[in-house]
């Protein structure tokens, strides 16, 4: 094989994207190292500015910048924008850690530290490294991937336990009911592994099991 053929093969290729990966470990390392005190926020792109989730979402993310938290979220809209929005709003560091995808995610503009991710499984890294919590509202099929990522990697101890609360318990009491008629009633998930989840529908509430995990 001629020397030119094997590098247009080597750059085509597979071992390429190595490179790409690396990279964005790399940025997402160099950009966060220096953020100590941060709380990831999930939740619905698809929620409207009037709607509760959202506006409970900015109040919290308000609140939890206040006590001194860094707010972090996906930098999308939604629930993202109301949480970048409560912590921009409080004077307080707001994080988006943007995905580009075919379908284009905009930054949401509350965002004041933006990094972008090609690959989801490199952001999700760094949303677990860097959070101290997770306040996970409503949301789809996204929001549900990253729970229960973050739900696997405490039950394995792959990580130190940390807060992941579910905010509004009206909308999350169905899927943990269920858990608990199906998944634990059979022995696929323990019972005690549901602690791992804690439920909340305030702000202050919020707020008081995050600080009082952190004493913990």
């Amino acid at each position: 094989m001629k020397n030119k053929d094997f590098i247009d093969d080597f750059t085509q290729g597979e071992p390429w994207r190595v490179f790409r990966i690396m990279g964005e470990f790399v940025d997402g390392f160099e950009e966060l190292s220096k953020v100590k005190n941060a709380v990831t926020f999930f939740g619905s792109a698809r929620a409207k500015e009037n709607s509760a989730h959202y506006k409970l979402a900015e109040k919290t993310a308000y609140l939890l910048s206040k006590k001194g938290y860094s707010i972090i979220t996906g930098a999308g809209p939604g629930v993202m924008k109301a949480a970048n929005k409560g912590a921009n709003e409080a004077g307080g560091l707001s994080i988006g850690l943007n995905i580009l995808m075919p379908c284009k995610q905009i930054p949401n503009p509350h965002v004041n530290r933006l990094i972008d991710f090609k690959y989801f499984f490199c952001r999700k890294v760094m949303f677990v490294k860097y959070s101290k919590a997770f306040v996970v509202l409503p949301g789809g099929f996204g929001t549900l991937d990253e729970l229960f990522e973050a739900v696997t990697l405490v039950q394995t101890e792959r990580i130190a336990p940390f807060p992941i609360v579910l905010v509004c318990r009206q909308y999350w009491k169905g899927m943990l009911d269920w858990i608990q008629k199906v998944p634990c009633k059979v022995g696929s998930i323990y019972t005690k592994e549901l602690n791992i989840l804690q439920m909340a529908d305030t702000p202050d509430e919020i707020y008081r099991i995050i600080k009082n995990f952190k004493k913990k």
